[in-house]
């Protein structure tokens, strides 16, 4: 246990100690309106997938137009960039890169070109074999400009487009190469595109919007069902496993780029990423993540004077915990929801508050009491143990943690940044060792079966918790990224 706290202490816990999603993505079909500030307003909503660079292409007709910056949506983006990108379609991307340094070369959309054609590509995941493949396209004399998985992919479809001269033919060339997760969000001067991965790893909805006297009917692609929200868009359905759609002046046209393979959506949309108002199979996140609270409660009950969520995906699962429980649900904690709004990096003596500039306990709601502590995860365990010892410094005289996932013990490849095993606390120590490790007086996590209880009935990549993943990682993709004495399975 001693080696595993020496090496926690090496990670930032103002930012390491927490999961994170590659990146958010918005598509949009929409001649006579203005596609640039609609998509703004898109990848605004899904900001919380992706706050290091963000980036909106628009075709217009006659070519495509890229704006992209390091920075939130509302940095990068003025009123006078979004009225100087008039046209049809676009796509936007929100980007927390696990593939690829961040720098303005890493922001996407990713541009190339098919002859005179230009394409600019949005990515959601995280591809796991394209070193091969760049390094083809470097031979054939294909110039990159960062070394992300993204850019691969964007040069792939040009390339294989340039062979096969259809666009929807060098997709699905390209994707009958790419393996990992993604969801993917393509545009041309007169057209947007969006493919999925055939096992639907990475979330891709599709909604539209009516008609008015002075635009037809729109159609928009996102990560989420709350970025069709935000422009006024009515979900239709889920863009499948390997499918490819196609908007344009024709329609939508719907074909299968690759076939479909045992589904396994990724279940931290759930618990974790997605925001509580979007919907995934017609059921809210927010219900969810209240029906996990709620198991939870079944699974690990505790004598506690109050329940509190760490904000803001804890919330809702406390929630629920209280509910079931019959233990008061209050607030336990004040967030500085401003803290990533600024360049201004804390220095090493500030960074050692950690959790402290973003939370801070309430002692008038915790002091004197015995409190459950509700949070979503436990990736590296640094920042529990802050938010542990902020109870109590509060005056809280219990802390019982409770949360609402199994435990994180395995790595992803597929588009979260958690690929190196040894980092993550529940592989190398027992719940009782990292209940001691972060101070709690208890600790409980959902069983795997019950947070599967909890949302819709379909397929899921539980790999994180169970080990057992649906894409093969190539040796060297792997290569030092398992313990020597964990192997996982491939299904």
């Amino acid at each position: 246990m001693q080696d595993l706290q020496l090496r926690n202490r090496q990670c930032d816990p103002f930012e390491q100690d927490m999961l994170h999603d590659e990146c958010g993505l918005f598509g949009i079909w929409a001649p006579g309106r203005d596609v640039a500030r609609l998509t703004y307003f898109g990848i605004f909503a899904l900001q919380h997938r992706g706050q290091e660079s963000a980036g909106i292409a628009v075709g217009d007709g006659q070519t495509v137009l890229v704006r992209k910056d390091l920075g939130h949506v509302n940095q990068v983006f003025s009123d006078a960039d979004l009225t100087a990108m008039p046209g049809k379609t676009a796509v936007g991307h929100v980007r927390y890169g696990t593939s690829g340094a961040k720098s303005w070369e890493a922001a996407q959309p990713h541009l190339a070109a098919i002859d005179a054609t230009i394409i600019a590509l949005a990515h959601n995941g995280t591809l796991v074999n394209t070193d091969d493949a760049r390094r083809e396209l470097m031979e054939l004399g294909v110039h990159f400009r960062s070394n992300t998985d993204s850019e691969v992919a964007a040069k792939l479809v040009g390339y294989y487009t340039q062979q096969t001269h259809h666009l929807r033919q060098g997709i699905a060339k390209t994707m009958s190469l790419i393996e990992g997760g993604y969801a993917m969000a393509l545009v041309r001067e007169n057209a947007l595109y969006a493919f999925r991965d055939p096992n639907g790893i990475r979330p891709l909805v599709m909604g539209t919007i009516s008609a008015t006297k002075t635009a037809p009917q729109a159609w928009v692609v996102a990560s989420e069902t709350c970025a069709l929200d935000i422009v006024g868009a009515q979900y239709i359905r889920d863009v499948r496993p390997g499918e490819i759609v196609r908007f344009s002046d024709e329609g939508m046209i719907c074909e299968q780029g690759i076939a479909p393979r045992q589904p396994a959506e990724c279940i931290f949309e759930a618990v974790y990423f997605s925001r509580p108002d979007t919907r995934i199979q017609n059921r809210s996140v927010y219900s969810m993540r209240y029906d996990m609270g709620r198991r939870l409660a079944q699974e690990a009950p505790v004598d506690a004077d109050i329940v509190i969520g760490v904000p803001d995906s804890g919330l809702p699962p406390a929630e629920g915990f209280a509910r079931e429980s019959g233990i008061p649900f209050g607030e336990g904690f004040v967030k500085n929801r401003y803290i990533q709004r600024t360049f201004i990096q804390p220095t090493d003596e500030q960074r050692k508050l950690g959790v402290r500039l973003k939370l801070n306990a309430l002692p008038d709601n915790v002091c004197g009491k015995r409190v459950v502590m509700v949070d979503d995860s436990i990736v590296r365990g640094t920042t529990s143990m802050q938010i542990v010892r902020m109870l109590k410094d509060a005056g809280a005289t219990e802390v019982h943690v409770r949360i609402n996932s199994p435990e994180v013990a395995w790595p992803c490849f597929y588009g979260i940044d958690t690929d190196v095993q040894s980092q993550l606390i529940s592989a190398r120590a027992s719940v009782d060792e990292v209940c001691r490790y972060i101070g709690a007086d208890s600790l409980a996590f959902l069983s795997v079966d019950g947070l599967l209880d909890c949302v819709p009935k379909t397929g899921y990549c539980t790999a994180c918790f169970t080990g057992r993943y649906p894409v093969r990682i190539p040796d060297s993709f792997a290569a030092g990224k398992f313990i020597e004495t964990r192997t996982p399975v491939y299904y």
